[in-house]
Protein backbone atom coordinates (compact mmCIF):
# COMPACT_ATOMS: atom_id res chain seq x y z
CA UNK A 1 0.00 0.00 0.00
CA UNK A 2 1.32 3.44 -0.97
CA UNK A 3 1.18 6.24 1.58
CA UNK A 4 1.07 9.79 0.28
CA UNK A 5 2.42 12.76 2.19
CA UNK A 6 1.20 16.19 1.18
CA UNK A 7 3.49 19.14 1.80
CA UNK A 8 2.68 22.73 0.97
CA UNK A 9 5.68 24.97 0.51
CA UNK A 10 5.46 28.64 -0.37
CA UNK A 11 7.59 29.81 -3.33
CA UNK A 12 10.62 30.89 -1.28
CA UNK A 13 10.68 27.59 0.61
CA UNK A 14 10.28 25.76 -2.69
CA UNK A 15 13.37 27.45 -4.12
CA UNK A 16 15.48 26.12 -1.26
CA UNK A 17 13.88 22.67 -1.34
CA UNK A 18 14.36 22.23 -5.10
CA UNK A 19 18.03 23.18 -5.11
CA UNK A 20 20.46 20.33 -5.82
CA UNK A 21 23.13 21.81 -3.57
CA UNK A 22 24.48 19.38 -0.99
CA UNK A 23 24.84 22.02 1.73
CA UNK A 24 22.34 24.88 1.96
CA UNK A 25 22.83 27.96 4.13
CA UNK A 26 19.70 30.02 4.67
CA UNK A 27 19.39 33.31 6.56
CA UNK A 28 15.70 33.97 7.08
CA UNK A 29 13.57 36.37 9.09
CA UNK A 30 11.26 35.38 11.92
CA UNK A 31 8.10 33.56 10.82
CA UNK A 32 9.51 32.84 7.37
CA UNK A 33 8.66 29.16 7.81
CA UNK A 34 12.12 27.80 8.66
CA UNK A 35 10.89 25.04 10.97
CA UNK A 36 8.27 23.83 8.50
CA UNK A 37 10.85 23.61 5.73
CA UNK A 38 13.20 21.75 8.08
CA UNK A 39 10.50 19.18 8.91
CA UNK A 40 9.73 18.54 5.26
CA UNK A 41 13.39 18.18 4.36
CA UNK A 42 14.11 15.80 7.25
CA UNK A 43 11.21 13.51 6.39
CA UNK A 44 11.99 13.43 2.68
CA UNK A 45 15.65 12.69 3.35
CA UNK A 46 14.80 9.98 5.90
CA UNK A 47 12.57 8.24 3.35
CA UNK A 48 15.50 7.79 0.96
CA UNK A 49 17.18 4.38 1.02
CA UNK A 50 19.87 5.40 -1.47
CA UNK A 51 21.06 8.93 -2.14
CA UNK A 52 21.94 10.64 -5.42
CA UNK A 53 25.56 9.56 -5.05
CA UNK A 54 24.61 5.87 -4.95
CA UNK A 55 25.30 5.29 -1.23
CA UNK A 56 23.11 2.91 0.78
CA UNK A 57 21.51 4.77 3.70
CA UNK A 58 19.80 2.03 5.73
CA UNK A 59 22.18 2.48 8.68
CA UNK A 60 22.44 6.27 8.44
CA UNK A 61 20.43 8.64 10.61
CA UNK A 62 19.05 12.14 10.10
CA UNK A 63 19.62 14.77 12.79
CA UNK A 64 17.75 17.93 13.67
CA UNK A 65 19.98 20.05 15.93
CA UNK A 66 18.93 23.18 17.82
CA UNK A 67 21.05 25.23 20.25
CA UNK A 68 19.65 23.17 23.16
CA UNK A 69 17.81 19.87 23.38
CA UNK A 70 14.83 21.54 25.04
CA UNK A 71 14.62 24.02 22.16
CA UNK A 72 14.75 21.17 19.66
CA UNK A 73 11.92 19.44 21.48
CA UNK A 74 9.82 22.59 21.83
CA UNK A 75 10.25 23.65 18.20
CA UNK A 76 10.22 20.39 16.31
CA UNK A 77 8.98 17.32 18.20
CA UNK A 78 5.19 17.62 18.16
CA UNK A 79 4.84 18.99 14.60
CA UNK A 80 7.39 16.47 13.30
CA UNK A 81 5.49 13.56 14.85
CA UNK A 82 2.25 14.86 13.38
CA UNK A 83 3.66 15.37 9.90
CA UNK A 84 5.41 11.98 9.85
CA UNK A 85 2.57 10.04 11.52
CA UNK A 86 1.44 8.13 8.35
CA UNK A 87 4.95 6.70 7.88
CA UNK A 88 6.04 6.29 11.50
CA UNK A 89 6.83 2.84 12.87
CA UNK A 90 8.07 3.71 16.37
CA UNK A 91 8.30 6.78 18.62
CA UNK A 92 10.80 7.12 21.48
CA UNK A 93 9.42 10.05 23.43
CA UNK A 94 12.13 10.62 26.02
CA UNK A 95 14.96 10.57 23.48
CA UNK A 96 12.94 12.25 20.71
CA UNK A 97 13.68 9.64 18.06
CA UNK A 98 11.31 8.71 15.23
CA UNK A 99 11.72 5.40 13.40
CA UNK A 100 10.00 5.42 10.02
CA UNK A 101 8.38 2.44 8.32
CA UNK A 102 11.51 1.98 6.19
CA UNK A 103 13.57 1.53 9.36
CA UNK A 104 15.41 4.84 9.11
CA UNK A 105 15.52 7.25 12.06
CA UNK A 106 15.23 10.97 12.74
CA UNK A 107 16.86 12.25 15.96
CA UNK A 108 16.33 15.56 17.74
CA UNK A 109 19.50 16.89 19.37
CA UNK A 110 20.87 19.90 21.22
CA UNK A 111 24.26 21.41 20.43
CA UNK A 112 24.72 22.06 24.15
CA UNK A 113 25.16 18.32 24.65
CA UNK A 114 28.00 17.55 22.21
CA UNK A 115 28.61 14.11 23.70
CA UNK A 116 25.25 13.00 22.25
CA UNK A 117 26.20 14.07 18.73
CA UNK A 118 29.10 11.67 18.27
CA UNK A 119 29.31 8.10 17.08
CA UNK A 120 26.41 7.96 14.60
CA UNK A 121 26.82 8.02 10.82
CA UNK A 122 24.54 10.60 9.22
CA UNK A 123 22.98 11.06 5.82
CA UNK A 124 21.45 14.46 6.53
CA UNK A 125 21.47 17.14 9.22
CA UNK A 126 19.52 20.31 9.90
CA UNK A 127 21.28 22.88 12.11
CA UNK A 128 18.57 25.31 13.20
CA UNK A 129 19.73 28.71 14.55
CA UNK A 130 23.35 27.84 13.83
CA UNK A 131 24.33 31.40 14.76
CA UNK A 132 23.64 30.48 18.39
CA UNK A 133 25.75 27.31 18.39
CA UNK A 134 29.48 26.89 18.75
CA UNK A 135 31.22 26.70 15.39
CA UNK A 136 32.93 23.47 16.43
CA UNK A 137 29.61 21.62 16.52
CA UNK A 138 29.71 21.63 12.74
CA UNK A 139 33.41 21.60 11.95
CA UNK A 140 34.66 19.11 14.55
CA UNK A 141 31.65 16.89 15.27
CA UNK A 142 28.96 16.82 12.58
CA UNK A 143 30.94 17.30 9.36
CA UNK A 144 32.98 14.08 9.75
CA UNK A 145 29.82 12.00 10.34
CA UNK A 146 28.53 12.92 6.86
CA UNK A 147 31.64 11.76 5.00
CA UNK A 148 30.82 8.04 4.64
CA UNK A 149 27.72 8.57 2.51
CA UNK A 150 28.38 12.10 1.25
CA UNK A 151 25.53 13.33 3.39
CA UNK A 152 24.07 16.81 3.14
CA UNK A 153 22.93 19.57 5.45
CA UNK A 154 20.68 22.55 5.90
CA UNK A 155 21.89 25.50 7.99
CA UNK A 156 18.92 27.71 8.69
CA UNK A 157 18.27 30.51 11.11
CA UNK A 158 18.04 34.20 11.84
CA UNK A 159 21.33 36.15 11.69
CA UNK A 160 23.06 37.19 14.90
CA UNK A 161 25.58 39.75 13.73
CA UNK A 162 28.64 38.84 11.70
CA UNK A 163 29.67 35.67 13.49
CA UNK A 164 30.48 32.17 12.21
CA UNK A 165 27.00 31.82 10.63
CA UNK A 166 27.74 34.93 8.58
CA UNK A 167 31.14 33.55 7.57
CA UNK A 168 29.54 30.28 6.45
CA UNK A 169 26.81 32.14 4.55
CA UNK A 170 29.36 34.35 2.80
CA UNK A 171 31.50 31.36 1.87
CA UNK A 172 28.49 29.49 0.46
CA UNK A 173 27.19 32.58 -1.33
CA UNK A 174 30.48 33.14 -3.15
CA UNK A 175 31.07 29.46 -3.98
CA UNK A 176 31.46 28.32 -7.57
CA UNK A 177 28.34 27.22 -9.40
CA UNK A 178 29.64 23.64 -9.43
CA UNK A 179 30.42 23.67 -5.71
CA UNK A 180 28.43 21.71 -3.10
CA UNK A 181 27.40 24.88 -1.27
CA UNK A 182 24.57 27.35 -1.86
CA UNK A 183 23.19 30.31 0.09
CA UNK A 184 19.86 32.12 0.27
CA UNK A 185 18.45 34.98 2.31
CA UNK A 186 14.77 35.77 2.75
CA UNK A 187 12.81 38.35 4.71
CA UNK A 188 9.92 37.45 6.98
CA UNK A 189 7.49 38.91 4.45
CA UNK A 190 8.74 36.50 1.79
CA UNK A 191 6.31 34.18 3.54
CA UNK A 192 3.04 35.04 1.73
CA UNK A 193 1.00 33.59 4.60
CA UNK A 194 2.37 36.11 7.10
CA UNK A 195 0.12 39.11 7.70
CA UNK A 196 2.17 42.32 7.19
CA UNK A 197 0.20 43.95 10.01
CA UNK A 198 1.63 41.41 12.44
CA UNK A 199 5.16 42.38 11.43
CA UNK A 200 4.33 46.06 11.93
CA UNK A 201 3.01 45.36 15.42
CA UNK A 202 5.93 43.09 16.31
CA UNK A 203 8.50 45.71 15.26
CA UNK A 204 6.75 48.72 16.75
CA UNK A 205 9.16 49.23 19.66
CA UNK A 206 12.25 47.55 18.21
CA UNK A 207 15.54 49.26 17.40
CA UNK A 208 16.09 49.51 13.65
CA UNK A 209 19.12 47.18 13.89
CA UNK A 210 16.97 44.43 15.35
CA UNK A 211 14.22 44.94 12.77
CA UNK A 212 16.79 44.45 10.02
CA UNK A 213 18.29 41.42 11.72
CA UNK A 214 15.18 39.62 12.97
CA UNK A 215 12.70 40.34 10.15
CA UNK A 216 14.85 41.28 7.17
CA UNK A 217 17.53 38.63 7.81
CA UNK A 218 20.31 41.21 7.62
CA UNK A 219 23.72 40.17 8.92
CA UNK A 220 24.09 43.42 10.82
CA UNK A 221 26.94 44.08 13.20
CA UNK A 222 25.97 46.35 16.06
CA UNK A 223 28.60 48.87 17.04
CA UNK A 224 29.13 52.29 18.52
CA UNK A 225 27.28 53.77 21.46
CA UNK A 226 24.08 51.93 22.28
CA UNK A 227 22.49 54.76 24.25
CA UNK A 228 23.13 58.50 24.27
CA UNK A 229 21.80 61.38 26.34
CA UNK A 230 19.59 62.66 23.49
CA UNK A 231 17.53 59.47 23.77
CA UNK A 232 16.90 60.04 27.49
CA UNK A 233 13.57 61.87 27.75
CA UNK A 234 12.51 63.15 31.18
CA UNK A 235 8.87 64.27 31.41
CA UNK A 236 6.71 65.08 34.43
CA UNK A 237 3.64 63.08 33.49
CA UNK A 238 2.53 61.73 36.84
CA UNK A 239 0.09 58.84 36.73
CA UNK A 240 -1.84 59.16 33.48
CA UNK A 241 -4.22 56.23 33.31
CA UNK A 242 -2.08 53.41 31.98
CA UNK A 243 -1.37 50.00 33.49
CA UNK A 244 1.44 49.85 36.06
CA UNK A 245 3.99 47.04 36.33
CA UNK A 246 6.95 46.40 38.62
CA UNK A 247 10.03 44.37 37.63
CA UNK A 248 12.68 43.33 40.14
CA UNK A 249 16.28 42.32 39.40
CA UNK A 250 17.48 41.05 42.82
CA UNK A 251 21.12 41.12 43.90
CA UNK A 252 22.73 39.29 46.81
CA UNK A 253 21.35 39.97 50.27
CA UNK A 254 24.58 40.41 52.26
CA UNK A 255 24.62 43.18 54.81
CA UNK A 256 27.06 45.70 53.31
CA UNK A 257 27.52 47.74 56.49
CA UNK A 258 31.17 47.81 57.46
CA UNK A 259 32.39 46.72 54.03
CA UNK A 260 35.01 49.00 52.51
CA UNK A 261 33.49 51.65 50.25
CA UNK A 262 35.47 50.52 47.22
CA UNK A 263 34.17 46.98 47.56
CA UNK A 264 30.61 48.20 48.05
CA UNK A 265 30.71 50.08 44.76
CA UNK A 266 31.56 46.90 42.91
CA UNK A 267 28.64 44.92 44.35
CA UNK A 268 25.51 44.44 42.27
CA UNK A 269 22.40 46.18 43.55
CA UNK A 270 18.79 45.15 43.63
CA UNK A 271 16.76 47.27 41.21
CA UNK A 272 12.97 47.72 41.38
CA UNK A 273 11.51 49.38 38.26
CA UNK A 274 8.03 50.90 38.23
CA UNK A 275 6.67 51.48 34.74
CA UNK A 276 3.32 52.66 33.41
CA UNK A 277 2.31 51.32 29.98
CA UNK A 278 -0.19 53.11 27.77
CA UNK A 279 -0.80 53.75 24.08
CA UNK A 280 2.01 56.34 24.30
CA UNK A 281 4.51 53.65 25.28
CA UNK A 282 6.33 53.24 28.59
CA UNK A 283 6.70 55.86 31.31
CA UNK A 284 9.14 54.95 34.09
CA UNK A 285 7.98 56.45 37.38
CA UNK A 286 10.81 55.25 39.57
CA UNK A 287 13.69 52.80 39.87
CA UNK A 288 14.52 51.94 43.47
CA UNK A 289 18.03 50.59 43.95
CA UNK A 290 20.19 49.48 46.84
CA UNK A 291 21.99 46.63 48.55
CA UNK A 292 19.69 45.32 51.29
CA UNK A 293 19.22 42.16 53.31
CA UNK A 294 16.46 39.83 52.17
CA UNK A 295 13.86 41.10 54.63
CA UNK A 296 14.35 44.75 53.68
CA UNK A 297 14.30 43.84 49.99
CA UNK A 298 10.89 42.21 50.45
CA UNK A 299 9.56 45.25 52.32
CA UNK A 300 10.79 47.67 49.65
CA UNK A 301 9.11 45.64 46.90
CA UNK A 302 5.83 45.57 48.80
CA UNK A 303 6.01 49.27 49.67
CA UNK A 304 6.36 50.01 45.96
CA UNK A 305 3.41 47.73 45.21
CA UNK A 306 1.40 49.43 47.97
CA UNK A 307 2.13 52.85 46.47
CA UNK A 308 1.59 52.07 42.76
CA UNK A 309 -0.88 49.13 42.83
CA UNK A 310 0.64 47.35 39.79
CA UNK A 311 -1.09 44.73 37.68
CA UNK A 312 1.89 42.45 38.26
CA UNK A 313 5.22 42.29 40.06
CA UNK A 314 7.84 40.30 38.14
CA UNK A 315 10.94 38.98 39.90
CA UNK A 316 13.91 37.39 38.13
CA UNK A 317 13.69 33.65 38.75
CA UNK A 318 16.38 31.70 40.53
CA UNK A 319 17.83 31.22 44.00
CA UNK A 320 17.50 34.90 44.91
CA UNK A 321 13.79 34.89 44.14
CA UNK A 322 13.31 31.65 46.06
CA UNK A 323 15.00 33.18 49.11
CA UNK A 324 12.84 36.27 48.81
CA UNK A 325 9.41 34.61 48.53
CA UNK A 326 8.91 33.57 52.21
CA UNK A 327 9.68 37.12 53.34
CA UNK A 328 7.29 38.55 50.76
CA UNK A 329 4.53 36.23 51.91
CA UNK A 330 5.09 37.09 55.59
CA UNK A 331 5.12 40.83 54.94
CA UNK A 332 2.08 40.73 52.67
CA UNK A 333 -0.04 39.92 55.68
CA UNK A 334 1.67 42.54 57.82
CA UNK A 335 1.30 45.30 55.21
CA UNK A 336 -2.09 44.07 53.94
CA UNK A 337 -0.74 44.20 50.39
CA UNK A 338 -1.14 41.22 48.06
CA UNK A 339 0.30 41.94 44.60
CA UNK A 340 0.30 39.35 41.84
CA UNK A 341 3.88 38.03 41.68
CA UNK A 342 5.27 36.23 38.64
CA UNK A 343 8.68 34.87 37.66
CA UNK A 344 10.87 36.54 35.04
CA UNK A 345 13.47 34.70 32.99
CA UNK A 346 16.34 35.74 30.76
CA UNK A 347 15.17 33.02 28.33
CA UNK A 348 18.71 32.10 27.25
CA UNK A 349 19.18 35.61 25.90
CA UNK A 350 22.40 37.44 26.54
CA UNK A 351 21.93 40.42 28.83
CA UNK A 352 23.17 42.76 26.10
CA UNK A 353 20.54 41.57 23.63
CA UNK A 354 17.77 41.65 26.23
CA UNK A 355 18.49 45.24 27.25
CA UNK A 356 19.00 46.56 23.72
CA UNK A 357 15.88 44.80 22.46
CA UNK A 358 13.65 46.15 25.21
CA UNK A 359 14.99 49.68 25.61
CA UNK A 360 16.86 51.06 22.62
CA UNK A 361 14.00 51.20 20.11
CA UNK A 362 11.58 52.66 22.62
CA UNK A 363 14.05 55.35 23.64
CA UNK A 364 14.88 56.21 20.03
CA UNK A 365 11.19 56.66 19.26
CA UNK A 366 10.44 58.55 22.50
CA UNK A 367 8.18 55.71 23.58
CA UNK A 368 10.12 55.29 26.82
CA UNK A 369 10.13 58.36 29.04
CA UNK A 370 11.21 58.96 32.62
CA UNK A 371 9.53 60.73 35.51
CA UNK A 372 11.87 63.29 37.16
CA UNK A 373 13.46 61.90 40.31
CA UNK A 374 16.65 61.15 42.18
CA UNK A 375 17.16 57.94 40.19
CA UNK A 376 17.51 59.58 36.74
CA UNK A 377 21.17 60.63 36.97
CA UNK A 378 22.22 57.21 38.17
CA UNK A 379 20.23 55.52 35.40
CA UNK A 380 21.60 57.85 32.72
CA UNK A 381 25.15 57.08 33.84
CA UNK A 382 24.48 53.35 33.54
CA UNK A 383 22.98 53.82 30.08
CA UNK A 384 25.95 55.85 28.85
CA UNK A 385 28.42 53.27 30.24
CA UNK A 386 26.61 50.31 28.68
CA UNK A 387 27.92 47.75 27.67
CA UNK A 388 31.11 48.34 29.65
CA UNK A 389 31.55 45.10 31.66
CA UNK A 390 33.11 47.06 34.53
CA UNK A 391 30.04 49.31 34.97
CA UNK A 392 26.73 48.60 36.69
CA UNK A 393 23.68 47.74 34.56
CA UNK A 394 21.26 46.69 37.32
CA UNK A 395 18.74 49.46 36.62
CA UNK A 396 18.66 48.74 32.89
CA UNK A 397 18.31 45.02 33.48
CA UNK A 398 15.34 45.56 35.77
CA UNK A 399 13.74 48.02 33.35
CA UNK A 400 14.19 45.66 30.40
CA UNK A 401 12.32 42.91 32.28
CA UNK A 402 9.14 45.02 32.02
CA UNK A 403 9.03 43.79 28.43
CA UNK A 404 8.17 40.30 29.72
CA UNK A 405 5.19 41.24 31.86
CA UNK A 406 3.90 44.49 30.36
CA UNK A 407 1.02 44.44 27.92
CA UNK A 408 0.87 47.39 25.54
CA UNK A 409 -2.64 48.57 24.55
CA UNK A 410 -2.83 49.58 20.89
CA UNK A 411 -5.24 52.25 19.69
CA UNK A 412 -6.29 50.79 16.36
CA UNK A 413 -9.17 52.20 14.36
CA UNK A 414 -11.47 50.31 12.05
CA UNK A 415 -9.17 50.82 9.11
CA UNK A 416 -7.14 47.85 10.33
CA UNK A 417 -9.91 45.66 8.97
CA UNK A 418 -9.04 46.84 5.46
CA UNK A 419 -5.92 46.32 3.40
CA UNK A 420 -4.61 49.75 4.45
CA UNK A 421 -2.37 50.12 7.48
CA UNK A 422 -2.11 53.43 9.28
CA UNK A 423 1.08 53.60 11.41
CA UNK A 424 0.57 54.66 15.01
CA UNK A 425 3.95 56.35 15.10
CA UNK A 426 4.24 58.73 12.15
CA UNK A 427 7.92 59.40 12.83
CA UNK A 428 9.09 55.80 12.77
CA UNK A 429 6.40 54.55 10.40
CA UNK A 430 5.48 51.78 12.83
Amino acid sequence: MTTELNFTLHPAQQRIFNSKKRFKVVGAGRRFGKSYLARVKLIVKALEMRNEYGYELADKACYYIAPTFNQAKDIMWQPLKQMAAPITKKVRENECILTLTNGRQIYLKGSDRPETLRGVGLSYVVLDEYAFMKEEVWTAIIRPTLADARGGGLFIGTPNGKNHFYDLFLSADTAEETDDWGAWTFKSLDNPFLDPKEVVLATKDMPLEFVKQEFEASFSSFGGTVFNSDMFTVEDKGLHGGDLYIAVDPAGYEDVKGIAQGKTKRLDETAISVVEISTDGWHCHEIITGRWNVRETAVRILRAAQKYKPRAVGIESGALKNALMPYLQDNMRRLNTYPYITALSHGNQKKYDRIVWALQGRMEQRRLTFQPGDYTNKLLNQLLDFPNPLAHDDMMDSLAYIDQIGVTPYDMDQRLGTSEWEPLDQTSGM
